[in-house]
Protein backbone atom coordinates (compact mmCIF):
# COMPACT_ATOMS: atom_id res chain seq x y z
CA UNK A 1 0.00 0.00 0.00
CA UNK A 2 1.17 3.09 -0.74
CA UNK A 3 2.22 5.67 2.05
CA UNK A 4 0.79 9.63 1.08
CA UNK A 5 3.38 12.53 2.03
CA UNK A 6 2.96 13.93 5.57
CA UNK A 7 3.74 17.09 4.82
CA UNK A 8 3.73 19.77 7.60
CA UNK A 9 2.78 23.26 6.95
CA UNK A 10 2.08 24.88 9.83
CA UNK A 11 4.13 27.59 11.48
CA UNK A 12 4.56 30.52 13.88
CA UNK A 13 6.10 33.92 12.90
CA UNK A 14 7.35 35.34 9.67
CA UNK A 15 9.77 32.29 9.16
CA UNK A 16 8.54 29.28 8.55
CA UNK A 17 10.25 26.24 9.27
CA UNK A 18 10.74 23.62 6.26
CA UNK A 19 8.19 21.32 5.14
CA UNK A 20 8.59 17.43 5.90
CA UNK A 21 7.46 14.95 2.69
CA UNK A 22 7.66 11.29 4.04
CA UNK A 23 8.26 9.26 0.99
CA UNK A 24 8.86 5.70 0.64
CA UNK A 25 10.25 3.06 -2.07
CA UNK A 26 10.76 4.18 -5.65
CA UNK A 27 9.20 7.56 -5.92
CA UNK A 28 8.83 10.90 -7.84
CA UNK A 29 7.57 14.12 -6.42
CA UNK A 30 6.53 16.70 -9.30
CA UNK A 31 7.10 20.13 -7.35
CA UNK A 32 4.27 22.34 -9.58
CA UNK A 33 2.68 26.01 -9.84
CA UNK A 34 2.69 28.80 -11.55
CA UNK A 35 6.19 30.68 -12.61
CA UNK A 36 7.09 33.17 -9.62
CA UNK A 37 4.96 30.84 -6.88
CA UNK A 38 8.25 30.14 -5.24
CA UNK A 39 9.09 26.29 -6.37
CA UNK A 40 12.89 27.21 -6.71
CA UNK A 41 12.82 28.73 -3.37
CA UNK A 42 11.37 25.74 -1.81
CA UNK A 43 13.88 23.21 -3.38
CA UNK A 44 16.49 25.57 -3.20
CA UNK A 45 17.47 24.30 0.70
CA UNK A 46 17.12 20.82 0.30
CA UNK A 47 20.12 19.32 1.68
CA UNK A 48 21.67 17.03 -0.81
CA UNK A 49 21.52 13.47 0.09
CA UNK A 50 22.47 10.06 -1.47
CA UNK A 51 19.61 8.45 -3.30
CA UNK A 52 17.73 11.71 -3.92
CA UNK A 53 17.94 13.66 -7.25
CA UNK A 54 16.50 17.27 -8.16
CA UNK A 55 16.35 18.26 -10.73
CA UNK A 56 15.56 22.51 -10.83
CA UNK A 57 15.00 23.66 -14.06
CA UNK A 58 17.61 26.91 -13.24
CA UNK A 59 19.89 24.80 -12.90
CA UNK A 60 19.63 24.03 -16.77
CA UNK A 61 19.23 27.48 -17.55
CA UNK A 62 22.56 28.78 -15.84
CA UNK A 63 24.36 25.70 -17.77
CA UNK A 64 23.06 26.98 -21.04
CA UNK A 65 24.27 30.30 -20.11
CA UNK A 66 27.81 29.38 -19.51
CA UNK A 67 27.95 27.37 -22.48
CA UNK A 68 26.63 30.67 -24.80
CA UNK A 69 29.10 32.91 -22.63
CA UNK A 70 26.86 35.67 -22.37
CA UNK A 71 24.49 36.43 -18.69
CA UNK A 72 22.85 39.68 -21.16
CA UNK A 73 21.16 37.48 -23.34
CA UNK A 74 17.79 37.32 -23.25
CA UNK A 75 16.14 34.51 -21.67
CA UNK A 76 13.34 34.11 -24.25
CA UNK A 77 15.72 33.48 -26.63
CA UNK A 78 17.14 30.33 -25.19
CA UNK A 79 14.26 29.14 -23.16
CA UNK A 80 13.33 26.51 -25.49
CA UNK A 81 16.61 24.73 -25.21
CA UNK A 82 16.52 24.98 -21.58
CA UNK A 83 12.77 23.19 -21.39
CA UNK A 84 14.36 20.71 -23.37
CA UNK A 85 17.19 19.86 -21.27
CA UNK A 86 15.21 19.68 -17.96
CA UNK A 87 12.77 17.29 -19.67
CA UNK A 88 15.74 15.58 -21.04
CA UNK A 89 16.87 15.40 -17.55
CA UNK A 90 14.00 14.49 -15.81
CA UNK A 91 13.38 11.11 -18.19
CA UNK A 92 17.74 9.94 -17.38
CA UNK A 93 16.71 10.44 -13.91
CA UNK A 94 13.52 8.36 -13.73
CA UNK A 95 14.79 5.43 -15.18
CA UNK A 96 17.65 6.01 -12.93
CA UNK A 97 18.28 3.55 -9.82
CA UNK A 98 17.74 6.72 -7.60
CA UNK A 99 15.47 5.71 -5.05
CA UNK A 100 13.82 9.83 -4.95
CA UNK A 101 13.12 12.23 -7.83
CA UNK A 102 12.04 15.39 -7.27
CA UNK A 103 11.17 17.91 -9.95
CA UNK A 104 10.38 21.56 -10.02
CA UNK A 105 7.48 22.28 -13.38
CA UNK A 106 5.16 24.71 -13.23
CA UNK A 107 2.57 21.66 -14.57
CA UNK A 108 -0.47 24.10 -14.83
CA UNK A 109 -1.43 22.23 -17.83
CA UNK A 110 -3.66 19.07 -16.67
CA UNK A 111 -1.51 17.10 -19.66
CA UNK A 112 1.72 18.09 -18.66
CA UNK A 113 0.66 16.62 -14.65
CA UNK A 114 -0.52 13.39 -16.59
CA UNK A 115 2.66 12.71 -18.60
CA UNK A 116 4.76 13.00 -15.10
CA UNK A 117 2.53 10.58 -14.16
CA UNK A 118 3.09 7.99 -16.56
CA UNK A 119 6.65 8.58 -16.40
CA UNK A 120 6.49 7.41 -12.96
CA UNK A 121 4.55 4.34 -13.60
CA UNK A 122 6.08 2.99 -16.09
CA UNK A 123 9.46 3.93 -14.30
CA UNK A 124 8.18 2.10 -11.23
CA UNK A 125 8.03 5.12 -9.53
CA UNK A 126 4.92 6.65 -7.36
CA UNK A 127 3.95 9.92 -8.45
CA UNK A 128 3.54 12.11 -5.75
CA UNK A 129 2.09 15.71 -6.23
CA UNK A 130 3.59 19.18 -4.04
CA UNK A 131 1.19 22.02 -5.56
CA UNK A 132 2.86 25.51 -4.14
CA UNK A 133 -0.13 27.94 -4.54
CA UNK A 134 0.44 32.10 -5.30
CA UNK A 135 -2.24 34.53 -6.37
CA UNK A 136 -1.27 36.09 -9.81
CA UNK A 137 0.10 39.46 -8.50
CA UNK A 138 2.24 37.54 -6.15
CA UNK A 139 3.83 35.38 -8.70
CA UNK A 140 4.05 38.05 -11.16
CA UNK A 141 6.14 40.29 -8.07
CA UNK A 142 8.29 37.28 -7.94
CA UNK A 143 9.27 36.80 -11.48
CA UNK A 144 10.51 40.42 -11.92
CA UNK A 145 11.83 39.77 -8.32
CA UNK A 146 14.41 36.67 -9.64
CA UNK A 147 14.61 38.39 -13.02
CA UNK A 148 12.60 36.17 -15.27
CA UNK A 149 9.45 37.63 -16.33
CA UNK A 150 7.60 35.77 -18.99
CA UNK A 151 5.33 37.15 -21.34
CA UNK A 152 2.10 38.79 -20.56
CA UNK A 153 0.03 36.22 -22.91
CA UNK A 154 1.92 33.26 -21.45
CA UNK A 155 1.48 34.39 -18.12
CA UNK A 156 -2.48 35.03 -18.42
CA UNK A 157 -3.05 31.64 -19.74
CA UNK A 158 -0.52 29.85 -16.52
CA UNK A 159 -3.01 32.10 -14.36
CA UNK A 160 -5.84 30.87 -15.79
CA UNK A 161 -4.63 26.64 -15.54
CA UNK A 162 -3.66 26.85 -12.58
CA UNK A 163 -6.73 28.64 -10.76
CA UNK A 164 -8.73 25.53 -12.43
CA UNK A 165 -5.59 22.93 -11.34
CA UNK A 166 -5.80 24.34 -7.20
CA UNK A 167 -9.50 23.49 -7.57
CA UNK A 168 -9.25 20.19 -9.13
CA UNK A 169 -5.68 19.06 -6.85
CA UNK A 170 -8.11 20.29 -3.47
CA UNK A 171 -10.79 17.85 -4.39
CA UNK A 172 -8.37 14.97 -4.26
CA UNK A 173 -5.00 13.25 -6.43
CA UNK A 174 -5.53 13.24 -10.16
CA UNK A 175 -5.62 9.94 -11.95
CA UNK A 176 -2.35 8.77 -11.60
CA UNK A 177 -0.91 10.47 -8.39
CA UNK A 178 -0.90 8.48 -5.25
CA UNK A 179 -1.48 11.94 -3.36
CA UNK A 180 -1.84 15.70 -4.45
CA UNK A 181 -0.73 18.99 -1.65
CA UNK A 182 -1.44 22.21 -1.98
CA UNK A 183 0.49 24.51 0.03
CA UNK A 184 0.69 28.31 0.50
CA UNK A 185 3.92 30.26 -1.18
CA UNK A 186 4.73 31.63 2.46
CA UNK A 187 5.41 28.33 3.42
CA UNK A 188 7.87 27.44 0.07
CA UNK A 189 9.86 30.00 1.85
CA UNK A 190 10.99 27.52 4.73
CA UNK A 191 12.04 24.92 1.90
CA UNK A 192 11.88 21.12 2.37
CA UNK A 193 12.82 18.06 3.74
CA UNK A 194 12.44 14.45 2.10
CA UNK A 195 11.94 11.92 5.11
CA UNK A 196 12.81 8.31 3.44
CA UNK A 197 10.18 6.34 5.67
CA UNK A 198 11.60 2.68 4.72
CA UNK A 199 14.86 3.98 6.74
CA UNK A 200 13.21 5.01 10.16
Amino acid sequence: MTTAPRIAVQWAGPAPPPMAVALSGRTLLLVAGMPGAGKSTLLAGLPCRDGVVVLDSDAQRETVRRVLGSRSLPYGWYRPLVHLLHRIALLLAAISAAPTVVVHLPATDARTRAVVAWLATVTGRTAHLLWVHVDPEDARRGQIERGRVIRAASFAGHARRAEASVAELRAGPPYGWASATVVERAAARGGLRIIDTATR
